[in-house]
């Protein structure tokens, strides 16, 4: 059991390109050394060793002893160029995701104990050199956006571009569907709202008695990012959050008060300012929902089979229900129908009435599950399910539409060829930045570690 245990944490650890020296150093019996120079920046031995352990690089083409020198020194371009430039990532940031990653492998280990025994640390020295990678990682991609965040693309260079490809060139586009939702939200109790306030009132006693605020969230609050970070959303605009949320929010000048019970569209909250910067600003808050009543769920679900047997009795249309009828409010002013909203590469948001199935169920696996049955044009049965704003509803749907797989067209799939077209031009802004970086950084290769066919021949000067 406990080797199977080590081995499927090994493969969570290499698939995420965990790099732990120490452990690489363990696992190999290696003398490290200093391989390649980039600036004032070593690349080691041991780095390229963990790295060509991992799995995925079985499908990169070339020699690994050659390519990930490479990959590895192109990082080291890109974060002395972001020191220049002042380029940060927040600690709440970093936090989330190496939070994420220890909480994924101590399921998989079966505990934090099981897991610091095999990695031979303690939980603190795995976050910390989690913390030192994934940095690196997230401050790489800043600088690329900035490099590129000027890059722009036409309607006519996207007809262009795609104008003389072959037909079998042309991307796929997997299944659409284009779904409506009649939405229906149980009733809840003024004595369990009055529960929740008063729950959060007392917290706010406790803080005041000198109880960290921190604490309490990861302990009590629902938001199940923020409280890995004792509550912390990290910097973020007014119309980042939710109106009533950024009101109070916004209000608090004061870093040691906590404010009143706030309702917002997520349930009900108690907030505390961290620090401002500019238009920004960074809180904690703690989040508690009131609990919805089973017989409450059942009314709701019994509302949503009548309305649906009036409509196929075609008393009334769908979309006609979803206007007058639905309480939710992203869809009701759309006569139900849901919108894909992407955010896309030059930072701009698409929105879409189309959904592929894997997206639909990252939303919401419930409703994905009922749409896979239905036909177009029908109208399932009542269910239950978790909206976007993690709150539990009743809905009913309707397929409007499903669209096959097919070859990608200008004027069926603009915005999905904009972004290839996009992402083409800024790689080859990535590639001359690079080539233009390398002629004045300084690199040393040591002997046996620079005869490649690089991608970017620049790194070797004869």
């Amino acid at each position: 059991m406990k080797r199977a245990v080590q081995i499927l944490v090994t493969l969570i650890l290499h698939s995420s390109f965990f790099t732990l020296h120490s452990w690489a150093q363990q696992s190999n019996n290696v003398i490290d050394e200093v391989i390649w120079v980039v600036g004032d920046e070593a690349i080691l031995k041991s780095d390229v060793e963990s790295m060509r352990r991992d799995p995925s690089w079985s499908q990169i083409k070339g020699n690994p002893y050659c390519v990930i020198p490479e990959q590895l020194a192109i990082q080291k371009l890109f974060l002395h160029q972001a020191a220049i430039d002042s380029i940060e990532v927040t600690d709440a940031q970093i936090n989330n995701y190496v939070e994420q990653r220890i909480n994924d492998w101590v399921l998989t280990a079966g505990s934090k104990e099981k897991l610091e025994e095999y990695m031979a640390m303690p939980l603190s020295q795995i976050r910390e050199e989690l913390r030192d990678r994934y940095k690196d990682e997230m401050t790489v991609n800043r600088m690329r956006e900035k490099l590129t965040e000027d890059v722009k693309v036409t309607p006519a260079e996207v007809r262009r571009y795609f104008k003389e490809l072959p037909e079998d060139s042309l991307p796929l586009i997997p299944t659409q569907v284009e779904v409506e939702v009649l939405v229906s939200q149980p009733r809840i109790p003024d004595e369990e709202i009055a529960r929740v306030k008063d729950e959060l009132r007392g917290y706010t006693e406790r803080i005041n008695n000198g109880m960290s605020f921190s604490t309490l969230a990861i302990l009590y609050s629902e938001d199940t990012e923020s409280k890995k970070q004792g509550g912390e959303l990290g910097y973020l605009g007014r119309a980042e959050l939710d109106p009533a949320f950024a009101n109070v929010a916004f209000s608090l000048t004061d870093p040691k008060k906590v404010s009143k019970v706030v309702e917002s569209e997520f349930g009900f909250h108690i907030i505390q300012l961290v620090d401002k910067r500019g238009d920004k600003a960074n809180f904690r808050h703690i989040l508690r929902r009131p609990k919805v009543a089973q017989t409450d769920v059942d009314a709701s679900l019994l509302r949503l089979d009548s309305i649906a047997d009036d409509i196929r009795a075609e008393k009334f249309t769908f979309e006609d229900g979803c206007t007058f009828l639905s309480e939710d409010k992203d869809t009701r002013n759309n006569h139900g129908l849901m919108t894909n909203q992407k955010v896309s590469s030059d930072g701009g948001r698409m929105q879409t009435s189309r959904f592929e199935m894997s997206e639909l169920a990252n939303l919401s696996p419930e409703l994905a599950r009922v749409v896979d049955t239905l036909q177009v044009g029908q109208v399932s049965n009542s269910f239950q399910m978790t909206n976007r704003r993690m709150k539990t509803v009743c809905a009913i749907a309707k397929l409007k539409n499903r669209i096959p797989a097919h070859r990608a067209s200008v004027s069926e799939d603009f915005q999905i060829l904009r972004e290839i077209v996009l992402n083409r031009k800024k790689t080859e802004v990535i590639d001359e930045w690079i080539r233009n970086k390398q002629k004045n950084t300084y690199v040393r290769i040591n002997e046996g570690w620079g005869e490649c066919d690089f991608e970017y021949p620049g790194w070797v000067r004869r």
